[in-house]
């Protein structure tokens, strides 16, 4: 395999697996950042749902 040219956006191309695996330094793609975004609601939306209170049987009328 020759040697990959770098890309004038972001730099020198980072190669893993013999070359199979090809990667620049810095990219996160947007979709990912998106699903990053959506956890991180995710998460917090289950911390007070679900873990908020005082918990297992010692609510208000039990």
């Amino acid at each position: 395999m020759s040697e990959p040219e770098p890309d004038p956006r972001y730099g020198a191309v980072e190669e893993y697996a013999r070359g199979e695996i090809r990667s620049y330094h810095g990219i996160v793609n947007k979709w990912l950042l998106v699903v990053y975004a959506a956890l991180a609601v995710w998460g917090i939306y289950y911390l007070f749902k679900y873990w908020g209170g005082l918990g297992p049987g010692l609510g208000v009328g039990q």
